[in-house]
């Protein structure tokens, strides 16, 4: 096995502030695994049937009720995310990997389930948590444009140079708007994240977490500039 790589970054932010981006380019610059909750549940979710469920401390969670909360923009389950969250952090501990995740953990319950076990695995002085600040307006305006491709879901960011493509840049596939990107789902999300994710903050500073806090208007380049200052601070 492989030297651990004893470090964990979780990156927390409205959506379309760039979690995703960041965590790409985090896990590259620090040789870390960019741990996607986004990605995680599309695997889990891909090709089931309309009575498949997942059964977690005794409860099922049916896989087309999860579908149906997410596309509406509503937060899925906590614990069936925690769940599939904690088992694939576990098997990346094991294969000695440090991680960056973005969009877990979600909710309270998440937190107080993923903490322990990344303090566990990492020590908690090797857990950091950046939050990227964005308005909402900007939220809005960002995911509404913004496209993924079909193929290995690359997040393209709307720009006067990329506002004509409709293939990705990198392999080819058809660039799709997601179907929890239209607006009026994004005001969802909005919601949710204000009343169940921001207040994880709290909680962090609670288990003596070092908390980031970064302006996620600018280019990708200059908040990428700006969290690798902040982290060797």
């Amino acid at each position: 096995m492989k030297k651990q790589n004893k470090r964990a970054v979780i990156i927390l932010g409205p959506p379309g502030s760039g979690k995703g981006t960041q965590s790409e380019l985090l896990a590259e610059k620090l040789n870390l695994f960019h741990l996607e909750t986004s990605e995680i549940i599309e695997k889990n979710l891909a090709n089931v049937k309309k009575s498949d469920f997942v059964r977690v401390k005794n409860k099922k969670y049916f896989l087309f009720d999860e579908i149906k909360l997410r596309q509406s923009g509503e937060l899925m389950s906590p614990p069936l995310i925690t769940f599939w969250t904690k088992k694939k952090i576990k098997e990346l501990a094991k294969e000695g990997e440090g991680i960056v995740t973005s969009g877990s953990s979600r909710t309270l319950y998440e937190a107080k389930e993923l903490i322990p076990l990344l303090k566990k695995l990492y020590g908690s002085r090797n857990i950091q948590v950046i939050l990227i600040n964005l308005t909402e307006k900007e939220s809005i305006w960002r995911n509404s444009h913004r496209r993924t491709c079909k193929l290995m879901r690359h997040t393209i960011l709307y720009t006067k140079d990329t506002a004509k493509l409709t293939r990705c840049p990198f392999d080819g596939s058809r660039l799709i708007l997601r179907k929890d990107d239209k607006p009026a789902v994004i005001k969802i999300r909005l919601k949710e994240y204000k009343e169940r994710t921001f207040p994880l903050i709290d909680y962090f500073k609670k288990q003596k977490l070092k908390v980031i806090r970064i302006n996620g208007s600018p280019s990708p380049a200059v908040v990428f500039r700006n969290v690798l200052k902040r982290l060797k601070a």
